[in-house]
């Protein structure tokens, strides 16, 4: 007795048109997404960062009213038998300037 196909081909249709979609939406992502790059003078800052949150304007920046603000928080967390380290670390400036217009 042979195998009828015919109702299986409304399912391949969608499956191959979702496995086309998925593919051309991954290149687009790849192609417009940028590699990135690893600046050691921030890796040294953020090492330098002291554990906990602070915000201050520096005086020499008033006429700025630049505002920078820092935050690190450490921790070591174990978690079903294993060990991670939680490192995270954040440096912020935010500036606004009054425009001559």
């Amino acid at each position: 007795m042979p195998l009828p196909l015919a109702p299986l081909i409304p399912l391949a249709v969608r499956l191959g048109l979702v496995a086309t979609t998925t593919f051309a939406l991954t290149r687009l992502v790849q192609s417009a997404s940028h590699p990135g790059r690893t600046d050691q003078r921030a890796e040294d800052a953020l090492d330098d960062l002291g554990e906990g949150l602070s915000l201050h304007r520096p005086a020499d920046r008033a006429e700025d009213r630049q505002t920078n603000a820092t935050a690190r928080v450490r921790r070591v967390i174990r978690f079903r038998g294993r060990t991670y380290e939680l490192d995270a670390g954040l440096l912020a400036r935010f500036r606004l300037r009054a425009t001559g217009e």
